[in-house]
């Protein structure tokens, strides 16, 4: 081959391998690690303390307004003391963020679970796990098991109600979408309809004014309501496990929320190291027994 050729024919080689190299640059890279730390699933991921929350260095917590005993205190999330408080500031120190990091938000108990961009970085509000609500959120594992209760002013006919047939002819009501409206619908299954209220204090207020025989309600509320706020009622009975997975109580994210692994995380170190069952025991342990109605 002519010199001049071989030189030519060098010349377009070095050039197609420099070519091939940048396209090779310039190509999609595997995006493993990059998904992975968007999905929250590596170490990086949940580095404590610099997470990727709605504002840097800060953990939003959302709750409802007011914010109910025993899950909170003095209607005041921020100071620390009743159930969810003290759990949500767990967390947060799982996380890697001190009591000062924390900002607290108002969401109304629906709004929290609706479809849609959340404000926050997790909602802590009795909020059921559901399958229903895992097509609008994401949930962290559950922080607490819960059973719902029916209260009935003292000396009524719901009042003396021994089963689930007892109250069959009863007018009910409960705050609207929650899991005690279901039970009220799905376990009940009542000759009336019941009736929904947008908060808990409207049912608690029905049940006074006699428009209600009876409300259901978690059963941590339901001690709390007969103790402390409508002493003239009672606890009818709590509605039994009838097997399965219990119903728990959830933190709430945003759906496909970066931080839904890393809280998980933390709520089962929690639970794996005692701090939840103590966290309970503090502010729950009054809630203990309740009759059972089958």
């Amino acid at each position: 081959m002519p010199l001049a050729q071989r030189a030519l024919r060098r010349a377009v080689s070095t050039a197609t391998v420099a070519l091939l190299a940048v396209a090779v640059g310039c190509a999609p890279q595997p995006e493993d690690k990059a998904s992975d730390k968007a999905s929250g699933k590596t170490g990086e991921a949940c580095a404590k303390g610099a997470l990727g929350t709605r504002t840097s260095g800060r953990l939003t917590v959302a709750t409802d307004e007011p914010a109910y005993e025993p899950w909170f205190k003095d209607d005041k999330p921020a100071n620390g003391k009743g159930f969810e408080s003290a759990v949500a500031y767990a967390v947060a120190r799982q996380l890697g963020y001190d009591r000062s990091k924390v900002v607290w938000q108002t969401v109304p108990f629906n709004k929290a679970f609706a479809p849609g961009e959340k404000t926050f970085d997790f909602d802590i509000n009795q909020v059921s796990i559901s399958a229903e609500r895992e097509q609008a959120v994401d949930f962290s594992s559950g922080y607490y098991d819960v059973r719902q209760a029916v209260i009935a002013l003292k000396g009524s006919k719901a009042a003396g109600a021994k089963s689930l047939a007892d109250l069959k002819g009863v007018k009910l009501g409960a705050q609207v979408g929650t899991t005690s409206l279901n039970y009220i619908d799905d376990v009940l299954k009542p000759d009336r309809q019941p009736a929904a209220y947008a908060k808990n204090d409207q049912a608690k207020s029905a049940l006074k004014n006699g428009q209600v025989d009876a409300i259901v309600v978690d059963l941590p509320t339901a001690f709390y309501i007969t103790a402390a706020e409508v002493t003239d009622a009672k606890i009818v009975g709590q509605f039994e496990n009838t097997g399965g997975t219990p119903e728990r109580f959830g933190l709430v994210l945003d759906k496909g929320s970066a931080l839904t692994s890393c809280v998980t995380k933390a709520v089962d170190a929690l639970r794996a190291d005692g701090t939840l069952a103590s966290i309970e025991k503090q502010w729950l342990s009054e809630a203990v027994d309740a009759p059972v109605l089958k």
